[in-house]
């Protein structure tokens, strides 16, 4: 296959995610959703008002301390629909392209290196009479494929996810990074060039999860319903194959998923202490100030984009590889 399988699954790649790029940020919004803010500063005491005890602080009646702060209750958590019409009233229809030239980057790096690569290691590892390949190692290769991808393509995953969080921020704080090229030369200039690679183990562990999921179970079914005549060869077989693999591809990544968003996403401050200190801490800190179901934050949209996404990328894989089958 060589360079064409490259060419076939970047392409593919980049129309599903332009395509599903909404849901996509809709995703990252709900993930992000009870993260806790900075502790406000300590309250002082209030002076009562009586002119006759204004300046002895000392006396109890004298002084009333400041009721201590009480903690403001999360409002409740949108779904995923509440969330996208919010985000069209308060910020316009273009907010929900937020950052897709960084889509656009990311799947010309990250998903043209795991698609093309998986497809070398498929073809090579399958058996040369059956063409077939045992189900182990599709795992083996989509685990490879995914863990090289995500390393070549972090830097634009991370400019991906600040772009389509930046609206949720009051406007002193948001990035306001213009596209892809401006948000990544900023990073390198403001925080270094290692704040690229925030997050990228686990970019590396998602991808590897993503990719082992979705390209191995998308053939093991596709063989499966071929095998049993379920279906032809064709758009049905295509379309039930990608659905399946989407869904089993966001149940096993979800988690990672969101830990990725919001380490990525952190704004880190000079002098200042960061929210996380890395996977870990962020993972135990979301599961004890939110519950473990916090999780599997943004899994509606999460299947709704990866279900669409997954269909899109194979069915246009699919025809593309009729087209350039010649070549």
């Amino acid at each position: 296959m060589g360079v064409k399988g490259f060419v076939e699954g970047g392409v593919a790649s980049i129309i599903a995610g332009c395509s599903t790029h909404p849901l996509d940020l809709i995703k990252v919004r709900m993930q992000l959703q009870g993260e806790k803010g900075r502790p406000a500063p300590a309250q002082q005491p209030i002076h009562a008002l009586r002119p006759a005890f204004a300046f002895h602080s000392h006396s109890a009646s004298a002084t009333m301390m400041a009721p201590p702060p009480h903690v403001v209750a999360a409002p409740p958590r949108a779904g995923p629909i509440s969330v996208g019409v919010k985000i069209f009233q308060t910020e316009g229809v273009k907010a929900l392209f937020s950052g897709v030239s960084a889509t656009v980057l990311r799947q010309t790096l990250y998903s043209t290196t795991r698609m093309g690569l998986y497809d070398i290691l498929k073809t090579k590892w399958s058996d040369p009479e059956s063409g077939n390949l045992p189900l182990g190692q599709k795992i083996l290769a989509g685990l490879i494929a995914g863990g090289v991808g995500a390393a070549v393509g972090n830097p634009a995953d991370v400019a991906m996810v600040r772009m389509q969080a930046d609206g949720r921020l009051p406007e002193a704080q948001r990035r306001n990074y213009k596209n892809v090229v401006d948000a990544i030369s900023r990073m390198a200039k403001q925080e270094g060039v290692t704040s690229l690679w925030r997050g990228s183990g686990l970019t590396v562990n998602r991808a590897m999860i993503v990719t082992a999921s979705q390209l191995a179970s998308y053939d093991q079914i596709k063989e499966a319903i071929l095998e049993r005549h379920v279906m032809a060869d064709g758009l049905g077989t295509h379309v039930t194959a990608s659905f399946a693999a989407g869904f089993v591809a966001s149940v096993a990544s979800n988690p990672v998923d969101v830990i990725k968003t919001r380490v990525m996403n952190m704004k880190v401050e000079a002098g200042r202490e960061p929210p996380y200190t890395g996977a870990l801490d962020c993972a135990l800190k979301t599961v004890k100030a939110e519950g473990p179901m916090a999780l599997y934050k943004g899994f509606i949209p999460t299947i709704s984009r990866q279900g669409p996404f997954t269909v899109v990328l194979f069915v246009t894989l699919e025809q593309l590889r009729k087209v350039f089958k010649e070549f």
